[in-house]
Order: C-alpha cells, then structure tokens, then sequence
C-alpha cells in the first residue's frame, strides 16, 4: 500500500521557521514530481512547491517564492519544506502530493495531476 506521511507541523510564531517531511513508502518515489499543497481554512487547496524527480528543478508559487524551498533525499524517498519568515497567511494545512507519471519534463499544477496524497499536517502561524 502507498503512503505518504507529513510530518514537522507545528504552532509558531510570525517570522520563525518549520521543515515539514514527507515520507513516501510503498513504492519508490525518486522519480516522480513531487510537490506540497496547502488548505487555509476556509480557502481551496492552494499549489505551494513542486520538485522534479532530480530535485534539480523547482517551482514556487509567488505566494512562497524566496521564503520556502522544497527538497528531496531519493534515498530516503523523502521530500522536505523548509519554510522561513512565516506569515499568519501561510497558515494552512500542508499536503504532499506525488506523480505516478515517471522523469516528467513539464510541470504540472493541477491538483489532479498527483495520484497520491498525504493526510497533512497542520502548520500555525500566530502574528
């Protein structure tokens, strides 16, 4: 069975930081996109990042863009969010999200492009 779990939520305070984790087990990720998305309350999942099967390519949302980066360790079959200067907007709970299409060359931003889910974890950000 597939699973992805999000990990590293957490209550913290405007300006700090947080490294969410998702770990994938099941069948090897490392070569399929990636990405983390996130659902406000109130609001529609919004796409944050996404990460190529190298971890070479990246994409933010302009939301995002110079405070977050995603990452991955193929090794672990792992994908990382490190989120710095956190906003009371950012608050949200964050999804990981995988491809089962493998070595894509396109992006793709549509929620329904990404077979499997994780359950989120919940990150806070007070002002």
């Amino acid at each position: 069975q597939v699973q992805l779990v999000e990990s590293g939520g957490r209550l913290v305070q405007a300006g700090g930081s947080l490294r969410l984790s998702c770990a994938a087990s099941g069948r090897t990720f490392s070569s399929a996109t990636m990405c983390w998305v996130r659902q406000g309350p109130g609001k529609e999942r919004e796409f944050v990042a996404a990460i190529r099967y190298s971890g070479g390519s990246t994409y933010y949302a302009d939301s995002v863009k110079g405070r977050f980066t995603i990452s991955r360790d193929n090794a672990k079959n792992t994908v990382y969010l490190q989120m710095d200067s956190l906003r009371p907007e950012d608050t949200a709970v964050y999804y990981c999200a995988a491809r089962t299409q493998p070595y894509d060359s396109f992006w793709y931003l549509h929620l329904n492009d990404y077979r499997y889910w994780g359950q989120g974890t919940q990150v806070t950000v007070s002002s």
